[in-house]
């Protein structure tokens, strides 16, 4: 078996040459000192703090590290709440599919039909669920910067929806829409404005109504692009910015949540772990459409930022609001991962819900992957003993 590590902001990807007998793979027991290993050591340059719940019949753990806030020392909060970054793409996705059931969607009608002013004219027609599962070819958006100190001048500043997709379809398609697959936020900000014109209500409205105030997600909100607020408990987030030699963590626990329905949703490890439990019984989105965030598509990965897992490396990982990840062996999960500055985090679990895995990790490095380390090792102690190993 051949194996080796790619590791891209706050995504875990994994490259490996299974063996013809690969199977569904075997969940290994939860060592308790093994995962406060895991996060063991922080503070540290890359991450401040670190927050992990392991739940579900095949065992359950809950453990945190490092410091909530380094000016106090205060510890990080095992209850509190964290921005989640793309893992909002999930809240997105199910909401779509609702409407789906509700035959007010249809995945494979073009999304010039609901939006027929959104997309350059000069653009294919591009379905529903082609924006749904990254094989649309939309182009991103070149509006927000990967800079620590632009971010951290600039943290306050907001764009909406509509600014962000003009922004970046001022660029010509990455690709045919259907023939590949490449993970796109700008998808998602379609997705979110679809939303709004089909139902007349925000986006926000429709996340609390059909899937927050259902499932009682008390710590999870949908905040205005205005409001930088992290409310509840939490453990602050930071930047470091190097000047001179000298490096300076700047508190960026607030921050203009403006990436919405694609990532601008705050939530906790319980209330995550209550959302993926109840969507993958049916009990968020019927389970005919459901289907969909289990039904990965045939077609190739464009880089290798994403999707370098399995026997199936190269080849799509993302379904409809979902990333298919299987470990070298065997085991294979479902869930999302996602990032903000000061934030990287994950919700994953066995498609039968005996493993379910929450992470928030307090990383300095402005989504530049410099916490990866602490991921694989994540991984490692609940799904995969053995990872990251020569």
């Amino acid at each position: 078996m051949r194996r080796h590590l790619i590791i891209t902001g706050a995504m875990l990807t994994l490259t490996t040459a299974l063996g013809p007998t690969a199977s569904a793979g075997t969940l290994p027991p939860l060592d308790p000192a093994v995962l406060q290993k895991a996060i063991s050591g922080l503070p540290s340059a890359t991450v401040t703090g670190a927050l992990v719940r392991v739940s579900g019949p095949a065992g359950r753990w809950s453990g945190t590290s490092g410091t909530g806030d380094v000016a106090t020392g205060a510890p990080v909060p095992a209850n509190g709440t964290f921005r989640i970054g793309s893992t909002s793409k999930i809240f997105t996705a199910s909401v779509v599919l609702q409407l789906v059931a509700e035959h007010r969607i249809d995945l494979d009608e073009n999304v010039q039909h609901y939006l027929p002013d959104l997309l350059p004219a000069s653009y294919p027609a591009i379905t529903v669920r082609q924006v749904l599962n990254h094989t649309s070819g939309l182009p991103g958006t070149s509006i927000d910067s990967g800079d620590a100190r632009w971010f951290v001048e600039h943290r306050l500043d907001s764009w909406t929806p509509q600014e962000l997709v003009a922004n970046a379809v001022t660029h010509p398609l990455e690709f045919a829409p259907g023939t590949r697959q490449q993970y796109n936020g700008t998808n998602y900000f379609v997705a979110g404005l679809l939303i709004e014109r089909v139902t007349g209500r925000t986006y926000a409205e429709e996340v609390r109504r059909r899937i927050i105030e259902p499932l009682r997600l008390h710590d999870t909100y949908v905040l205005d692009r205005h409001d930088p607020r992290l409310p509840g408990p939490h453990s602050h987030g930071y930047v470091a910015v190097t000047d001179a030699g000298v490096t300076t963590l700047h508190d960026v626990s607030e921050q203009s949540p403006y990436p919405w329905a694609e990532g601008g949703i705050i939530s906790s490890a319980g209330d995550l772990t209550r959302l993926i439990r109840a969507l993958f019984r049916g009990r968020v989105v019927p389970r005919t459409e459901l289907q969909a965030m289990f039904t990965v598509p045939d077609v190739a990965y464009v880089g290798r930022d994403n999707c370098n897992i399995g026997p199936n490396a190269g080849r799509a990982c993302f379904s409809v609001g979902l990333t298919r990840t299987v470990f070298p062996n065997g085991v294979t999960v479902w869930g999302k991962t996602g990032a903000r500055p000061g934030y990287t985090g994950g919700l994953f679990a066995t498609r039968d819900l005996r493993r379910v895995l929450v992470y928030s990790l307090n990383a300095t490095g402005n989504k530049d992957g410099s916490e990866s380390p602490y991921l694989v090792k994540i991984a490692a102690a609940v799904f995969a003993p053995g990872l990251g190993n020569p």
